[in-house]
């Protein structure tokens, strides 16, 4: 069955591994890996994707609105 495996996997390209078995994606990273990313994110506004100037949230004004 690992030939054979190992030929599908060649031709048809591997499953990827994010996925949880609800197919939500889910990165099997290491807990402290999580962990420090957290870390960088509180502690370091500029990390802070909430507070970006791109986003809805960091705009400083509302966009004009269209008439």
């Amino acid at each position: 069955m690992g030939i054979l495996k190992s030929v599908l996997g060649f031709l048809f390209g591997k499953d990827p591994q994010i996925f949880d078995e609800r197919g939500n994606v889910r990165h099997n990273f290491p807990e402290k890996k999580w962990t420090d990313w957290d870390q960088r994110i509180r502690q370091n506004p500029d990390y802070d994707w909430r507070k970006h100037t791109g986003s809805e949230l960091g705009q400083k004004s509302k966009p004009p609105t269209k008439q």
